[in-house]
């Protein structure tokens, strides 16, 4: 059996490879400090292009990636299709409508490009509400045509639905899906199978974990590996149970990639391609060695079946499941990330909401809404070790978030909370009373899980009532109590 290159529709008349090659290894291949050959690079892009992978993967962190996309698209003859999907990966902290331009405008001169083909974006903390501004902004951009589609990059299913029902229209969601991390398979993709939004899958070989070299081998010395990706997939190895775990799950993959006469990596992203959510699978490469293009072609020559599937669900359910939701492991302990901590992303948070400091001992933060200029009130007071949040609405600035969703609208109150909180000294996980407020009791399930979505490990006293809000938009209300402890 032999086939083409496999293509997917992302959005009406954009189309991507099934396989997308990644660019992240070019950071790493600057490690040292010395930047990679332009002209050589951008070359290397060609064989893949002619092999039918004509979709790129980048970010503007990854190096010079951009820079080479961009000479080698400059340099393509005429007619040459090459679609360049990159990311906007923003500090944490304040930002501008000018800022967001800035940055686009960036890519598009590192890309050589008149439009961005998918610009996908990154949040930090969904407690800091500019991460909802930027998206906002860059819809703004969209609509200008200097990007052809958004995209967003390990947001987890709560916050994928918020911008969905807030009316940014992403297409695509880029997270960690692999044979080890099962995450994306719960909510994501229930949310994929309602909308027109696909995931695009990294990691589906874990840096290389999932082949042959590592199979029936001892467990590595995790302080001595070789490359940023096996740093960070390595933790999620850990994470689920340890190597002998994973060497169980790798010898389930070496029979099913004997069956079909395939490669180990073949099986390890065709499950994952399989999975009725994804619309592609991300595969690195380090341009200018070894290509894998033949090995690569596989993965659209062959399909697994229910035994292969079975195999695969057995061996698995006797792993740790990874903690949390897709993109966690950059937001919350344990982090899964190269370096076991944020300290080569970024450098600090500041605060999502400014504080001010009163005479009389109390501090006070605002978040910005008419409603707090109007009615004479802060959106948090810390006295002591007390920390008060006022009713909480589902509103950012002059907008609503979240549409007509309960939940969504409940997750968005919920980051407000914690945002406020933060930035008077505490944490979510300080919060000891909630009081919830639902315009129609028929909403009471879904704000109830949401609700535990984002307590059920904190359990604060709680209490939910029925009443009449105000602002026609406004499904729920929220406000809530913290105690920060040793203060």
């Amino acid at each position: 059996m032999t086939a083409g290159v496999v293509r997917v529709e992302l959005a009406p008349g954009f189309s991507i490879a099934r396989a997308v090659t990644g660019l992240w290894q070019i950071a790493d291949m600057e490690r040292d400090g010395r930047p990679v050959d332009l002209d050589q690079t951008a070359a290397a892009m060609a064989p893949y292009v002619d092999a039918g992978f004509t979709t790129f993967d980048m970010a503007d962190h990854y190096g010079s990636a951009e820079l080479v996309a961009g000479r080698f698209r400059a340099r393509a003859s005429a007619g040459s299709e090459v679609q360049l999907l990159t990311k906007w990966v923003p500090r944490p902290g304040p930002a501008s409508r000018a800022d967001v331009q800035a940055a686009v405008d960036r890519a598009l001169v590192r890309l050589k490009a008149d439009a961005i083909d998918l610009l996908q974006f990154h949040a930090w903390r969904y407690s800091d509400p500019q991460w909802l501004d930027c998206l906002f902004w860059l819809d703004e951009i969209r609509r200008d045509g200097k990007i052809r589609h958004l995209g967003l990059t390990n947001v987890d299913a709560a916050h994928l639905r918020m911008v969905l029902e807030s009316g940014i229209p992403v297409v695509s969601n880029q997270v960690c899906f692999s044979l080890l991390d099962q995450r994306p398979s719960g909510g994501l993709a229930a949310i994929c199978a309602t909308h027109p939004v696909k995931l695009l899958a990294y990691g589906t070989v874990a840096g290389g974990f999932l082949t042959e070299k590592w199979l029936g081998k001892p467990e590595p010395d995790w302080e001595k590996l070789a490359t940023w990706s096996e740093m960070k997939y390595g933790r999620f190895i850990r994470a689920a149970g340890g190597w002998s775990g994973f060497q169980r799950l790798l010898a389930a993959v070496a029979r099913i990639a004997k069956r079909h006469g395939v490669s180990l990596a073949n099986v390890a992203s065709r499950a994952i391609l399989e999975h009725p959510a994804v619309g592609a699978v991300i595969i690195g490469a380090r341009l200018g060695g070894r290509s894998h293009l033949e090995d690569n072609r596989r993965l659209f020559e062959f399909a697994l079946d229910d035994e292969d599937r079975l195999a695969l669900t057995k061996t698995q359910g006797e792993l740790t499941p990874l903690p949390g939701d897709s993109g966690d492991e950059y937001r919350t302990p344990p982090f899964l990330t190269a370096s076991g901590d944020l300290s080569h992303h970024v450098d600090d948070f500041p605060p999502p909401y400014q504080v001010q400091d009163r005479p009389e001992g109390r501090s006070i933060v605002f978040s910005g809404t008419s409603w707090e200029l109007l009615a004479g009130f802060s959106r948090a007071v810390r006295v002591g070790n007390r920390i008060l949040i006022s009713g909480t609405t589902a509103t950012h600035r002059s907008r609503a978030i979240g549409g007509n969703d309960p939940a969504a609208q409940t997750h968005f109150i919920i980051d407000k909370i914690a945002g406020a909180i933060q930035s008077l000294g505490g944490a979510l996980e300080h919060v000891v009373r909630t009081r919830i407020y639902l315009k129609r009791i028929s909403d009471w399930e879904a704000v109830s899980r949401a609700h535990g979505e984002r307590f059920g490990g904190i359990r604060p006293a709680n209490t939910l009532v029925r009443a009449d809000l105000i602002g026609e938009e406004y499904l729920v209300e929220i406000e809530a109590e913290a105690v920060v402890p040793g203060a």
